[in-house]
């Protein structure tokens, strides 16, 4: 069934018809008994629009690429690909989704093949937030980073990410808050110096933690870098602190899984979260409302940070300058900080 045949069996001409079809009955102010009557046609003939042509006829295709290196098989952050698929779905576009889990020939196959499909725009993701160069094939197109930094010039790419300078701030600031003088860093710190190589978020954790802490003239009781962030490693350097004789305080942690460890340990000693330590940490893991105490965190907002990526995309003039745009982390505040009385 073409146009034409829904046009001629509803006695409507071809540009009506489309016009109706199109959703732009309203806006020509076409009678509305007309528009039911074309609806009424097209659903009975079992018209379907022919995408292909009207995007050679409109230069877009309504569609969009999503690429990245482990979004999609990662319980943690695919919230980000169902932020990307509503913000589609509320413009009318589809959403071509690949992943290449770390093999470059495969990201650029992925981007040619988004490409060779005509897609009116390409978001990269990262499961981690990081700093990459934007892929040569991508130069000069309509492009959002989406969870990464551009590393080297990058004239158009726009890039969303999590506020985590803001977030920093904030885990310092409800400490000080709460009373506590007496914090001790678990996974970077005490000074900006102490980063793990390649990691954006412990960079701009540590810059907002220090910045508050400064601010109110106190500094890190203590710190302790690790390369790897996981409960083994929270664990090990949460010990390490308790034996050095650090009996209670706050900890703030740069992520909930060192977060897990740091209880674990606190737990061995014979001591409580909070009655002796406080915890606060960043990302809301899955299992950081189920810890006991549930874990006072704040979140990674992942879908919002998908949804914002198909917004910008659809939204920035493809000559536009690059931008970095960077959306609050919620904070979750459960029952792993004390208050602690004057």
């Amino acid at each position: 069934m073409t146009l034409a045949d829904v046009a001629r069996a509803s006695g409507m001409s071809r540009t009506t018809a489309s016009l109706v079809l199109s959703g732009r009955g309203d806006e020509m102010r076409i009678a509305e008994a007309s528009q039911e009557r074309v609806r009424l046609v097209a659903a009975e003939l079992g018209y379907r629009p022919n995408m292909i042509s009207a995007g050679l006829r409109s230069g877009t295709s309504r569609t969009l690429g999503f690429i990245s290196d482990s979004v999609a098989t990662s319980q943690l952050a695919g919230d980000m690909i169902k932020g990307a698929l509503e913000g589609a779905r509320r413009h009318g576009h589809m959403l071509f989704i690949g992943e290449y889990e770390g093999d470059d020939s495969e990201r650029e196959r992925l981007i040619e093949a988004m490409l060779d499909r005509q897609v009116d725009g390409v978001i990269m993701a990262s499961m981690f937030t990081r700093e990459r160069p934007v892929p040569t094939a991508l130069a000069n197109r309509n492009v959002v980073l989406l969870n990464t930094l551009p590393e080297g010039p990058a004239k158009n790419a726009h890039a969303i990410l999590p506020d985590e300078l803001d977030a920093g701030r904030r885990a310092a600031r409800l400490l000080l808050d709460r009373g506590h003088r007496d914090i001790h860093l678990i996974g970077a710190g005490p000074t900006l110096a102490e980063v793990p190589r390649g990691t954006v978020a412990g960079r701009e954790r540590l810059t907002g933690i220090l910045d508050e802490l400064a601010d109110a003239g106190v500094s890190p009781a203590s710190g302790r870098m690790l390369s790897i962030w996981l409960p083994t490693d929270g664990w090990k350097a949460t010990a390490d602190l308790i034996a050095s004789g650090v009996r209670s305080g706050a900890i703030l942690a740069f992520n909930d899984r060192i977060a897990f460890g740091a209880y674990q340990a606190i737990s061995e000693a014979g001591l409580t979260v909070p009655g002796d330590f406080s915890v606060v940490s960043f990302d809301d893991h899955q299992l950081a409302s189920w810890v006991h105490p549930g874990l006072t965190t704040f979140a990674i907002p992942h879908f919002e940070l998908g949804l914002q990526a198909v917004e910008t995309l659809l939204t920035s003039s493809p000559d536009a300058p690059a931008s970095v745009e960077r959306i609050t982390m919620p904070l979750r505040n459960r029952g792993s900080v004390r208050t602690i009385d004057d």
